[in-house]
């Protein structure tokens, strides 16, 4: 058996392949990117074709200089809620509708009002109504309706599942193994367990073996096992060592999600996100909250406001934006560009800058969107503590680790510590499932105790703390007060 384990990350951007050992420690990687499209407001869409196009690039160069031979096991975590009508055989029929498009905002309301639950426009179950009654032809084509994970998995493997991690987005309940019938007959999906595939696959639970197909296109030895990974955010938990209750994880990149493992759910509806029961760990649920945009929103401002810096600016955005005082000289930016899911769940809500005057420069809007960032991170915290998981420290990890004046504005904002583990938390949490999978390790926790390792902790200011409380209370008014003006 070989002695390596490979950990995939399928993001919004790009997939992102690691090798590791089994201490944790990285050994190679590679990353390819892929596009999204925004066809009409609210709307985007990737497609599949060109995740498989960056699995296939991403783990050949991650690979390449290595005995092949050597690895045992590969595992993915993907983006949740990004739908794919296929066919049997696996060929996709129209574009996946990515996780951030919230075009079924009537299906949102119509599910609310026919069973008094609230759940975001993103979701599964509300594309799939959204399908249903907007694409009639393509639902009637569509053989198996699935996600990013399970549409991978099929790739890797030639057999059809689906990931039990993903699915409770899809009113499935992993205790009981079974979907809410019920529910679904209400809103009028009482045919959508005939497209979902039968089986269900916990996460670190093998689907199969790898394909000869896909191994060979991949360069990896056919036949080793292809082990169930799930949501990229959760899978991260393990990969911040996010594996019992009392810690809280924030994961960071296009959009943030703060999780924390719980022993019963610590939302109920109408605010419940993606809690379980045994969504993750057995025995345990998985509480979440989270916020729609945030890196996106970063490169938004880099693709609009930085074009004579270059796409790889952000360093020296970051140098400047250390000038700029806490508060921005009275910026303030609300973080809604795809809308606000805590704590109002709100698809409509935009984004928003005030305070501009003839002497803003570039760097002030740049720090007043890191601040606008943070505050909805405090929202979020405060939304965790008002139910009862009382915050202290967070475990941060993502792209936004890489920005120490990112860092300390976060810190300073929610006045707790960040314990700052690696950027690649999401494919370090694919290689615990795997090394699990293999018997490596006698449990998902105990991988994760040996394989994650924290790398620094930012203190909060506690003088600029409280400034930034003051803040923080005008960006919670000025969203109440452009909705009562109906602006949103």
């Amino acid at each position: 058996m070989g002695r390596y384990v490979l950990g995939l990350d399928g993001g919004t951007g790009g997939m992102r392949a690691f090798v590791f050992d089994a201490n944790g420690a990285p050994i190679t990687s590679a990353s390819q990117t892929y596009e999204t499209s925004y066809p009409q407001p609210g709307r985007a869409e990737q497609q599949p074709e060109q995740w498989l196009q960056a699995v296939t690039g991403s783990i050949q160069q991650a690979v390449r200089s290595l005995d092949v031979d050597e690895i045992a096991g590969l595992c993915a975590a993907t983006t949740s809620c990004t739908v794919v009508c296929c066919t049997e055989t696996g060929e996709h029929l129209a574009p996946a509708i990515l996780w951030m498009d919230v075009r079924a905002d009537e299906q949102m309301r119509k599910i609310k009002q026919l069973t008094g639950q609230s759940i975001s426009a993103e979701t599964f179950l509300c594309k799939a109504l959204w399908l249903k009654e907007n694409e009639p032809q393509l639902w009637a084509k569509t053989q198996v309706l699935c996600e990013y994970q399970d549409y991978l998995n099929h790739w890797l493997t030639g057999e059809w599942c689906f990931s039990a991690n993903t699915a409770c987005n899809w009113g499935y309940n992993n205790r009981k193994k079974a979907f809410d019938l019920d529910f679904l007959r209400t809103v009028g999906l009482e045919d959508l367990p005939d497209k979902i595939p039968a089986r269900a696959v916990c996460a670190g639970a093998p689907v199969a073996p790898l394909c000869a197909g896909a191994a060979a296109a991949l360069g990896l030895p056919p036949g080793i096992p292809v082990v169930q990974g799930g949501i990229d955010s959760s899978i991260g938990m393990l990969g911040m060592g996010t594996v019992r209750p009392g810690d809280l994880s924030l994961m960071t990149g296009s959009s943030n999600l703060a999780m924390a493992v719980t022993e019963q759910p610590l939302f109920t509806p109408p605010e419940a996100v993606n809690s379980g029961p045994d969504f993750l760990l057995p025995g345990y649920y998985t509480s979440v909250q989270g916020q729609a945009a945030t890196g996106s929103i970063l490169r938004w401002f880099r693709r609009e406001f930085c074009r004579d810096l270059g796409m790889d600016c952000l360093p020296l955005l970051d140098r400047a934006a250390t000038a700029v005082p806490p508060g921005s000289n009275g910026v303030l930016v609300l973080d809604y560009w795809q809308g606000n899911r805590c704590p109002y769940n709100d698809p409509n809500a935009a984004g928003t800058i005030v305070g501009l005057t003839m002497n803003t420069s570039r760097e002030q809007i740049y720090r007043a969107v890191l601040e606008g960032v943070a505050y909805g991170t405090l929202d979020v915290l405060n939304t965790f503590s008002a139910h009862g998981h009382p915050v202290e420290r967070v475990h941060i990890s993502g792209g936004f680790t890489r920005s120490p004046v990112f860092m300390q504005i976060y810190a300073d904002v929610c006045g707790i510590p960040f314990l700052v583990t690696s950027d690649y938390s999401v494919a370090l949490g694919s290689a615990i499932l795997t090394a699990y999978a293999l018997g490596w390790y006698p449990s998902i926790p105990a991988a994760a105790d040996s394989m994650v390792h924290h790398q620094t902790t930012v203190y909060p200011d506690a003088q600029t703390h409280q400034l930034y409380l003051r803040q923080f209370r005008r960006y919670q008014r000025l969203y109440r007060a452009l909705k009562n003006e109906q602006i949103f």
